[in-house]
């Protein structure tokens, strides 16, 4: 059902609307969006059924996510000309979108990384020192998998499966989940192992711990902060950035390329918003495939 309005929502964009071919695409990924989020929390529920409340619901489902204001008002944008387009269409009566407000803005800038920007900090590290080669590992890994700097910190050696395109994270609560890792994230990692950590001598306790610092000890969360914030003021970046901007930056990137919304959620390891019910097992071929389509430094030919 909902497939359909949306090809006919398509149509009215490029017929009607005349609006470019990039302008279309955007449109059809907000309300394909919306359509994921009800299949997961209503799948009975059709278009001209949803309701401001739903719709209220949907966007603090994104901000869950870690989508920005900015990348939430964009998409109600979107939502604004689907349902525009129903009523035009004498499908539904009301406009549900007309009861909801954008998500304040603010004077703040949006806690998220542009990937041009991401691939600025990352330019900059100096691969010909030791410390560099970690820091490339691990910020390659918070950006290419989303992890909480806790995640990235507790990584262990044996739970990286590279050969599978996987690792093995340990959660909130203790909860242990499957996330894939993309193409250069491994290349790093790989070349931090054997490169710079088989050279540490290693302290009784972090024989398994990934990332050490370089006196062969866990690194701690202050270094990681001091790190981000110092290939930041490099490039000339002066948004207020930490560790998680690079899980924000993660799932808004993914989302906004069109990946799914499922697919994201499990990665993050997000509790259910609603019921935990709503959540499918996705199996880890589907969830490499997402990460391999839509994140920006996982596109390889």
């Amino acid at each position: 059902m909902w497939q359909s309005y949306i090809n006919t929502f398509k149509n009215y964009l490029k017929l009607e609307r005349s609006l470019a071919e990039n302008s279309v695409e955007a449109y059809l990924h907000d309300a394909e969006k919306l359509h994921q989020y009800i299949l997961l929390t209503n799948p009975a529920l059709s278009p001209m059924q949803v309701s401001a409340r739903e719709l209220m619901n949907f966007l603090m489902y994104l901000g869950e996510l870690g989508l920005s204001a900015h990348s939430q008002a964009r998409i109600l944008s979107g939502l604004k000309s689907f349902f525009k387009y129903l009523l035009l269409e004498n499908l539904i009566q009301h406009d549900p979108t007309q009861l909801i407000e954008a998500p304040r803005l603010g004077r703040k800038l949006p806690d998220t990384l542009s990937f041009p920007e991401i691939e600025a900090m990352l330019g900059t590290i100096d691969l010909s020192t030791p410390g560099g080669t970690r820091d490339r590992a691990l910020i390659e890994v918070l950006y290419s998998s989303g992890l909480r700097v806790t995640e990235l910190l507790g990584l262990r050696l044996t739970n990286c499966y590279f050969d599978a395109g996987f690792i093995r994270v340990l959660g909130k609560g203790d909860k242990v989940r499957l996330v894939p890792i993309g193409q250069d994230a491994m290349h790093y990692t790989r070349l931090y192992i054997d490169h710079v950590r088989s050279t540490l001598l290693v302290h009784k306790g972090d024989e398994d711990t990934l990332f050490l610092n370089l006196r062969g000890s866990q690194l701690s969360r202050i270094t990681v902060f001091k790190t981000i914030k110092k290939l930041a003021d490099e490039v000339g970046i002066r948004k207020t950035i930490s560790p998680h901007t690079f899980r924000h930056s993660f799932a808004t990137h993914l989302i906004e390329g069109g990946a799914d919304l499922r697919a994201v959620q499990q990665m993050l390891g997000h509790e259910s918003i609603t019921t935990t019910e709503i959540y499918t097992h996705l199996d880890r071929d589907y969830l490499q495939q997402t990460l391999r389509e839509f994140h920006p430094r996982s596109r390889r030919g």
